[in-house]
């Protein structure tokens, strides 16, 4: 079953921002709750060097709650109007903690954070080897 949430929250950066975050970040969340669910997509600012590699951290990456990761686990992303739809590879859901592949978020946030969201969006999920980049449907 698919899980779906409304996301209250959309960020997205594509600098550097210490002590926060030090990789392209872009996510969305229900609220800043820390129960809440959220979704975030990390990259980073450099190629995988020979250790991201060797530790299979060589992608862009997915984080759900509890911090629960797995890099280059995405095979489509869709954001059309204001839903968001994220397929991730089913070998991937332990990792995530996810029951179903598929994670529908309905987007409310602010229309620029959206916007900073989409952008940053796009820049993550081209980081990485190439046969872990997922499909890209209008974002």
């Amino acid at each position: 079953m698919v899980y779906g949430f409304v996301a209250n929250i959309a960020y997205g950066w594509q600098d550097k921002r210490p002590p926060d975050s030090y990789v392209p970040a872009a996510g969305v969340a229900e609220s800043k709750d820390e129960e809440s669910f959220a979704l975030e997509f990390q990259g980073d600012f450099g190629e995988p060097d020979e250790q991201d590699i060797r530790n299979g951290c060589d992608s862009y990456c997915v984080v759900t709650p509890d911090q629960n990761t797995a890099y280059g686990c995405v095979r489509t992303v869709e954001l059309e109007g204001n839903l968001l739809r994220v397929t991730s590879n089913p070998a991937y859901l332990d990792d995530l903690c996810l029951d179903d592949p598929v994670v529908e978020a309905v987007l409310r946030a602010p229309d620029e954070d959206v916007t900073r969201m989409r952008e940053a969006l796009t820049r993550i999920l081209t980081y990485g080897r190439p046969d872990a980049l997922p499909i890209v449907i209008a974002v």
